[in-house]
């Protein structure tokens, strides 16, 4: 099958140019080439876009070209500090150095603007596609592509608040774009989600990778929650929970059930992550494939979370370490010492499984030091070469030793997550006990400590999310969504953050884009 991506990169890149010279002979009819209008008329054109689609969303979180763009989604937010720097991240932490020009935040809203044109296409092209083509199927391509522009919108919403909003392709360049206020904005996301569920198959019937009902409710409870409509939050989230088509891990399962480890970790190991790989949990997963093209990216998510342990003399690479990383990052004084009980063992999202803590000189060679603990090491190597990670993105590809392609799949939603997002809107209108309710399924599940509705705070939900989900939320939006990125930041992580106020709740809209747009007003946000 040929893969189209229909790509723009930012507001301003057109994806074509059209001819306005009024010569008949100059018109493009290009019957044989590769263009929305030429591909999107059959199934096999549809399916195609909606790869290019995809691969559009996977670099969101795999991107090679700024290794630590992922670290800015996590430093200088309350779970981590910077390890080895890249430097995209910097002003992510050090936030004086945060301004207009930033890279980071010019990355972000570029693949942002990417997936919703490749979205728009496709919806464009399903509206006008051949009768020949069966409605149903149409309205599922168009409800799939309106899933990821409201992802997408939502992203750009969340981050930076009132943004331009295209709902039709782009095909000329333009240079008059406006931003719309984020009431507009939240409009067009959640009826995008709501067109969008009742033409989405259920997960039992969907093609792993692919968009199911649940990933649209599951998302459409985040937005609600985003815009204060907690009732409509909780009635949604509950239908993804009370719907049949998803289920907590519970048990061992899997390619690695029979050796050392647990249920929990079970679900993060390559093999696992899928639904068709019994993974009932899974609501919505990135997928990639070692030796299928096009399927693997740059292995930016293990060498963020992964320290480069092999420097330390006696270290050798081990799949049981997580493969080769660099430590962008290290995880939190607050996370490494204060988020779990004392007793390592009484929460299993915080077991050696997990959570790695202890590491032990592997390398026989040398004879002096094998299979004793690492202990004693100062300076750097307690940053980012020896230092507690999480085991989520452990993975290594024996004929690629020096770990460049993500083998792993990107667990972008899954149940444990939509619990949380309950508890959340249970909260918030005051049902304390249903929120403790449900936040105690999955402590029981963790087999920690039950809690009341006298624990339930929006600290303790925001604790419990990192208790769940550190190495696969993007903590930056969670708190930045919650408004809660200042107090906590400075708070429980303080000491490795410089500048931080409350004009860095939204991001700077790149200066290129306002360079570029002559004929229009984007307006910066406060603080750039």
């Amino acid at each position: 099958m040929k893969r189209i991506i229909v790509a723009c990169f930012g507001l301003l890149g057109a994806t074509q140019l059209l001819s306005s010279c009024a010569e008949d002979y100059l018109d493009e009819d290009p019957k044989s080439l590769y263009t929305p209008q030429t591909v999107l008329v059959d199934s096999l054109g549809f399916e195609a876009a909606m790869a290019g689609l995809q691969s559009v969303v996977r670099e969101q979180y795999t991107r090679s070209d700024e290794q630590g763009l992922l670290s800015v989604m996590q430093v200088g937010t309350d779970v981590a500090i910077p390890g080895q720097v890249q430097g995209v991240e910097v002003p992510y932490y050090n936030y004086t150095q945060l301004t207009s020009q930033d890279q980071g935040a010019n990355v972000f809203w570029n693949q942002a603007y990417r997936m919703i044109n490749n979205a728009n296409q496709i919806i464009a092209g399903a509206a006008t596609a051949p009768a020949t083509l069966r409605q149903g199927y149409k309205d599922r391509i168009s409800a799939e592509a309106r899933f990821y522009r409201a992802y997408a919108y939502n992203f750009l919403a969340t981050l930076w608040g009132d943004v331009p909003l295209i709902t039709e392709p782009v095909t000329t360049a333009r240079t008059d774009f406006a931003r719309a206020p984020i009431a507009e904005v939240n409009e067009l996301i959640i009826n995008d989600l709501k067109t969008a569920i009742p033409s989405l198959l259920p997960a039992s019937r969907v093609i792993s990778g692919r968009i199911a009902k649940g990933a649209a409710q599951h998302l459409l409870g985040e937005v609600y929650l985003r815009t204060n409509q907690n009732a409509l939050a909780e009635q949604v989230l509950k239908e993804v929970i009370d719907g049949g088509q998803y289920k907590l891990i519970t048990a061992r399962y899997g390619v690695k059930s029979n050796q050392p480890g647990d249920y929990f970790s079970d679900m993060f190991i390559i093999g696992n992550q899928r639904r068709n790989q019994g993974n009932t949990e899974l609501i919505w997963g990135i997928e990639q494939q070692l030796l299928v093209p096009g399927a693997t990216t740059s292995a930016q998510q293990r060498r963020v979370w992964v320290p480069a342990y092999y420097n330390v003399k006696g270290m050798a690479l081990a799949d049981s370490l997580g493969g080769r990383g660099l430590g962008r990052l290290r995880l939190s004084n607050w996370v490494d010492y204060r988020l779990y009980p004392k007793d390592e063992s009484a929460d299993m999202r915080n077991s050696k499984y997990n959570l790695k803590r202890r590491f032990y000189y592997n390398d026989p060679s040398q004879t002096a030091t094998y299979g004793k603990r690492v202990t004693g090491l100062t300076g750097s190597d307690t940053i980012f070469y020896i230092t507690p990670y999480t085991t989520k993105w452990n993975q290594f590809d024996p004929t690629d030793t020096f770990g460049f392609g993500t083998i792993k799949d990107i667990t972008m939603m899954r149940l444990g997550e939509t619990y949380l997002l309950l508890a959340e809107a249970q909260f918030r209108q005051g049902k304390l006990a249903d929120a403790a309710a449900s936040i105690n399924v999955l402590r029981t599940r963790a087999k920690a400590a039950q809690v009341t509705a006298s624990d339930i705070t929006l600290n303790f939900i925001l604790d419990e999310r990192a208790r769940e989900l550190i190495g696969e939320e993007q903590r930056r939006i969670t708190l930045v969504r919650t408004g809660t990125l200042v107090e906590r930041t400075l708070r429980l992580n303080g000491a490795s953050v410089t500048g931080l106020t409350a004009n860095n709740l939204l991001l700077p809209i790149p200066q290129s884009e306002i360079d570029r747009n002559i004929n229009g007003t984007l307006r910066q946000n406060t603080g750039y």
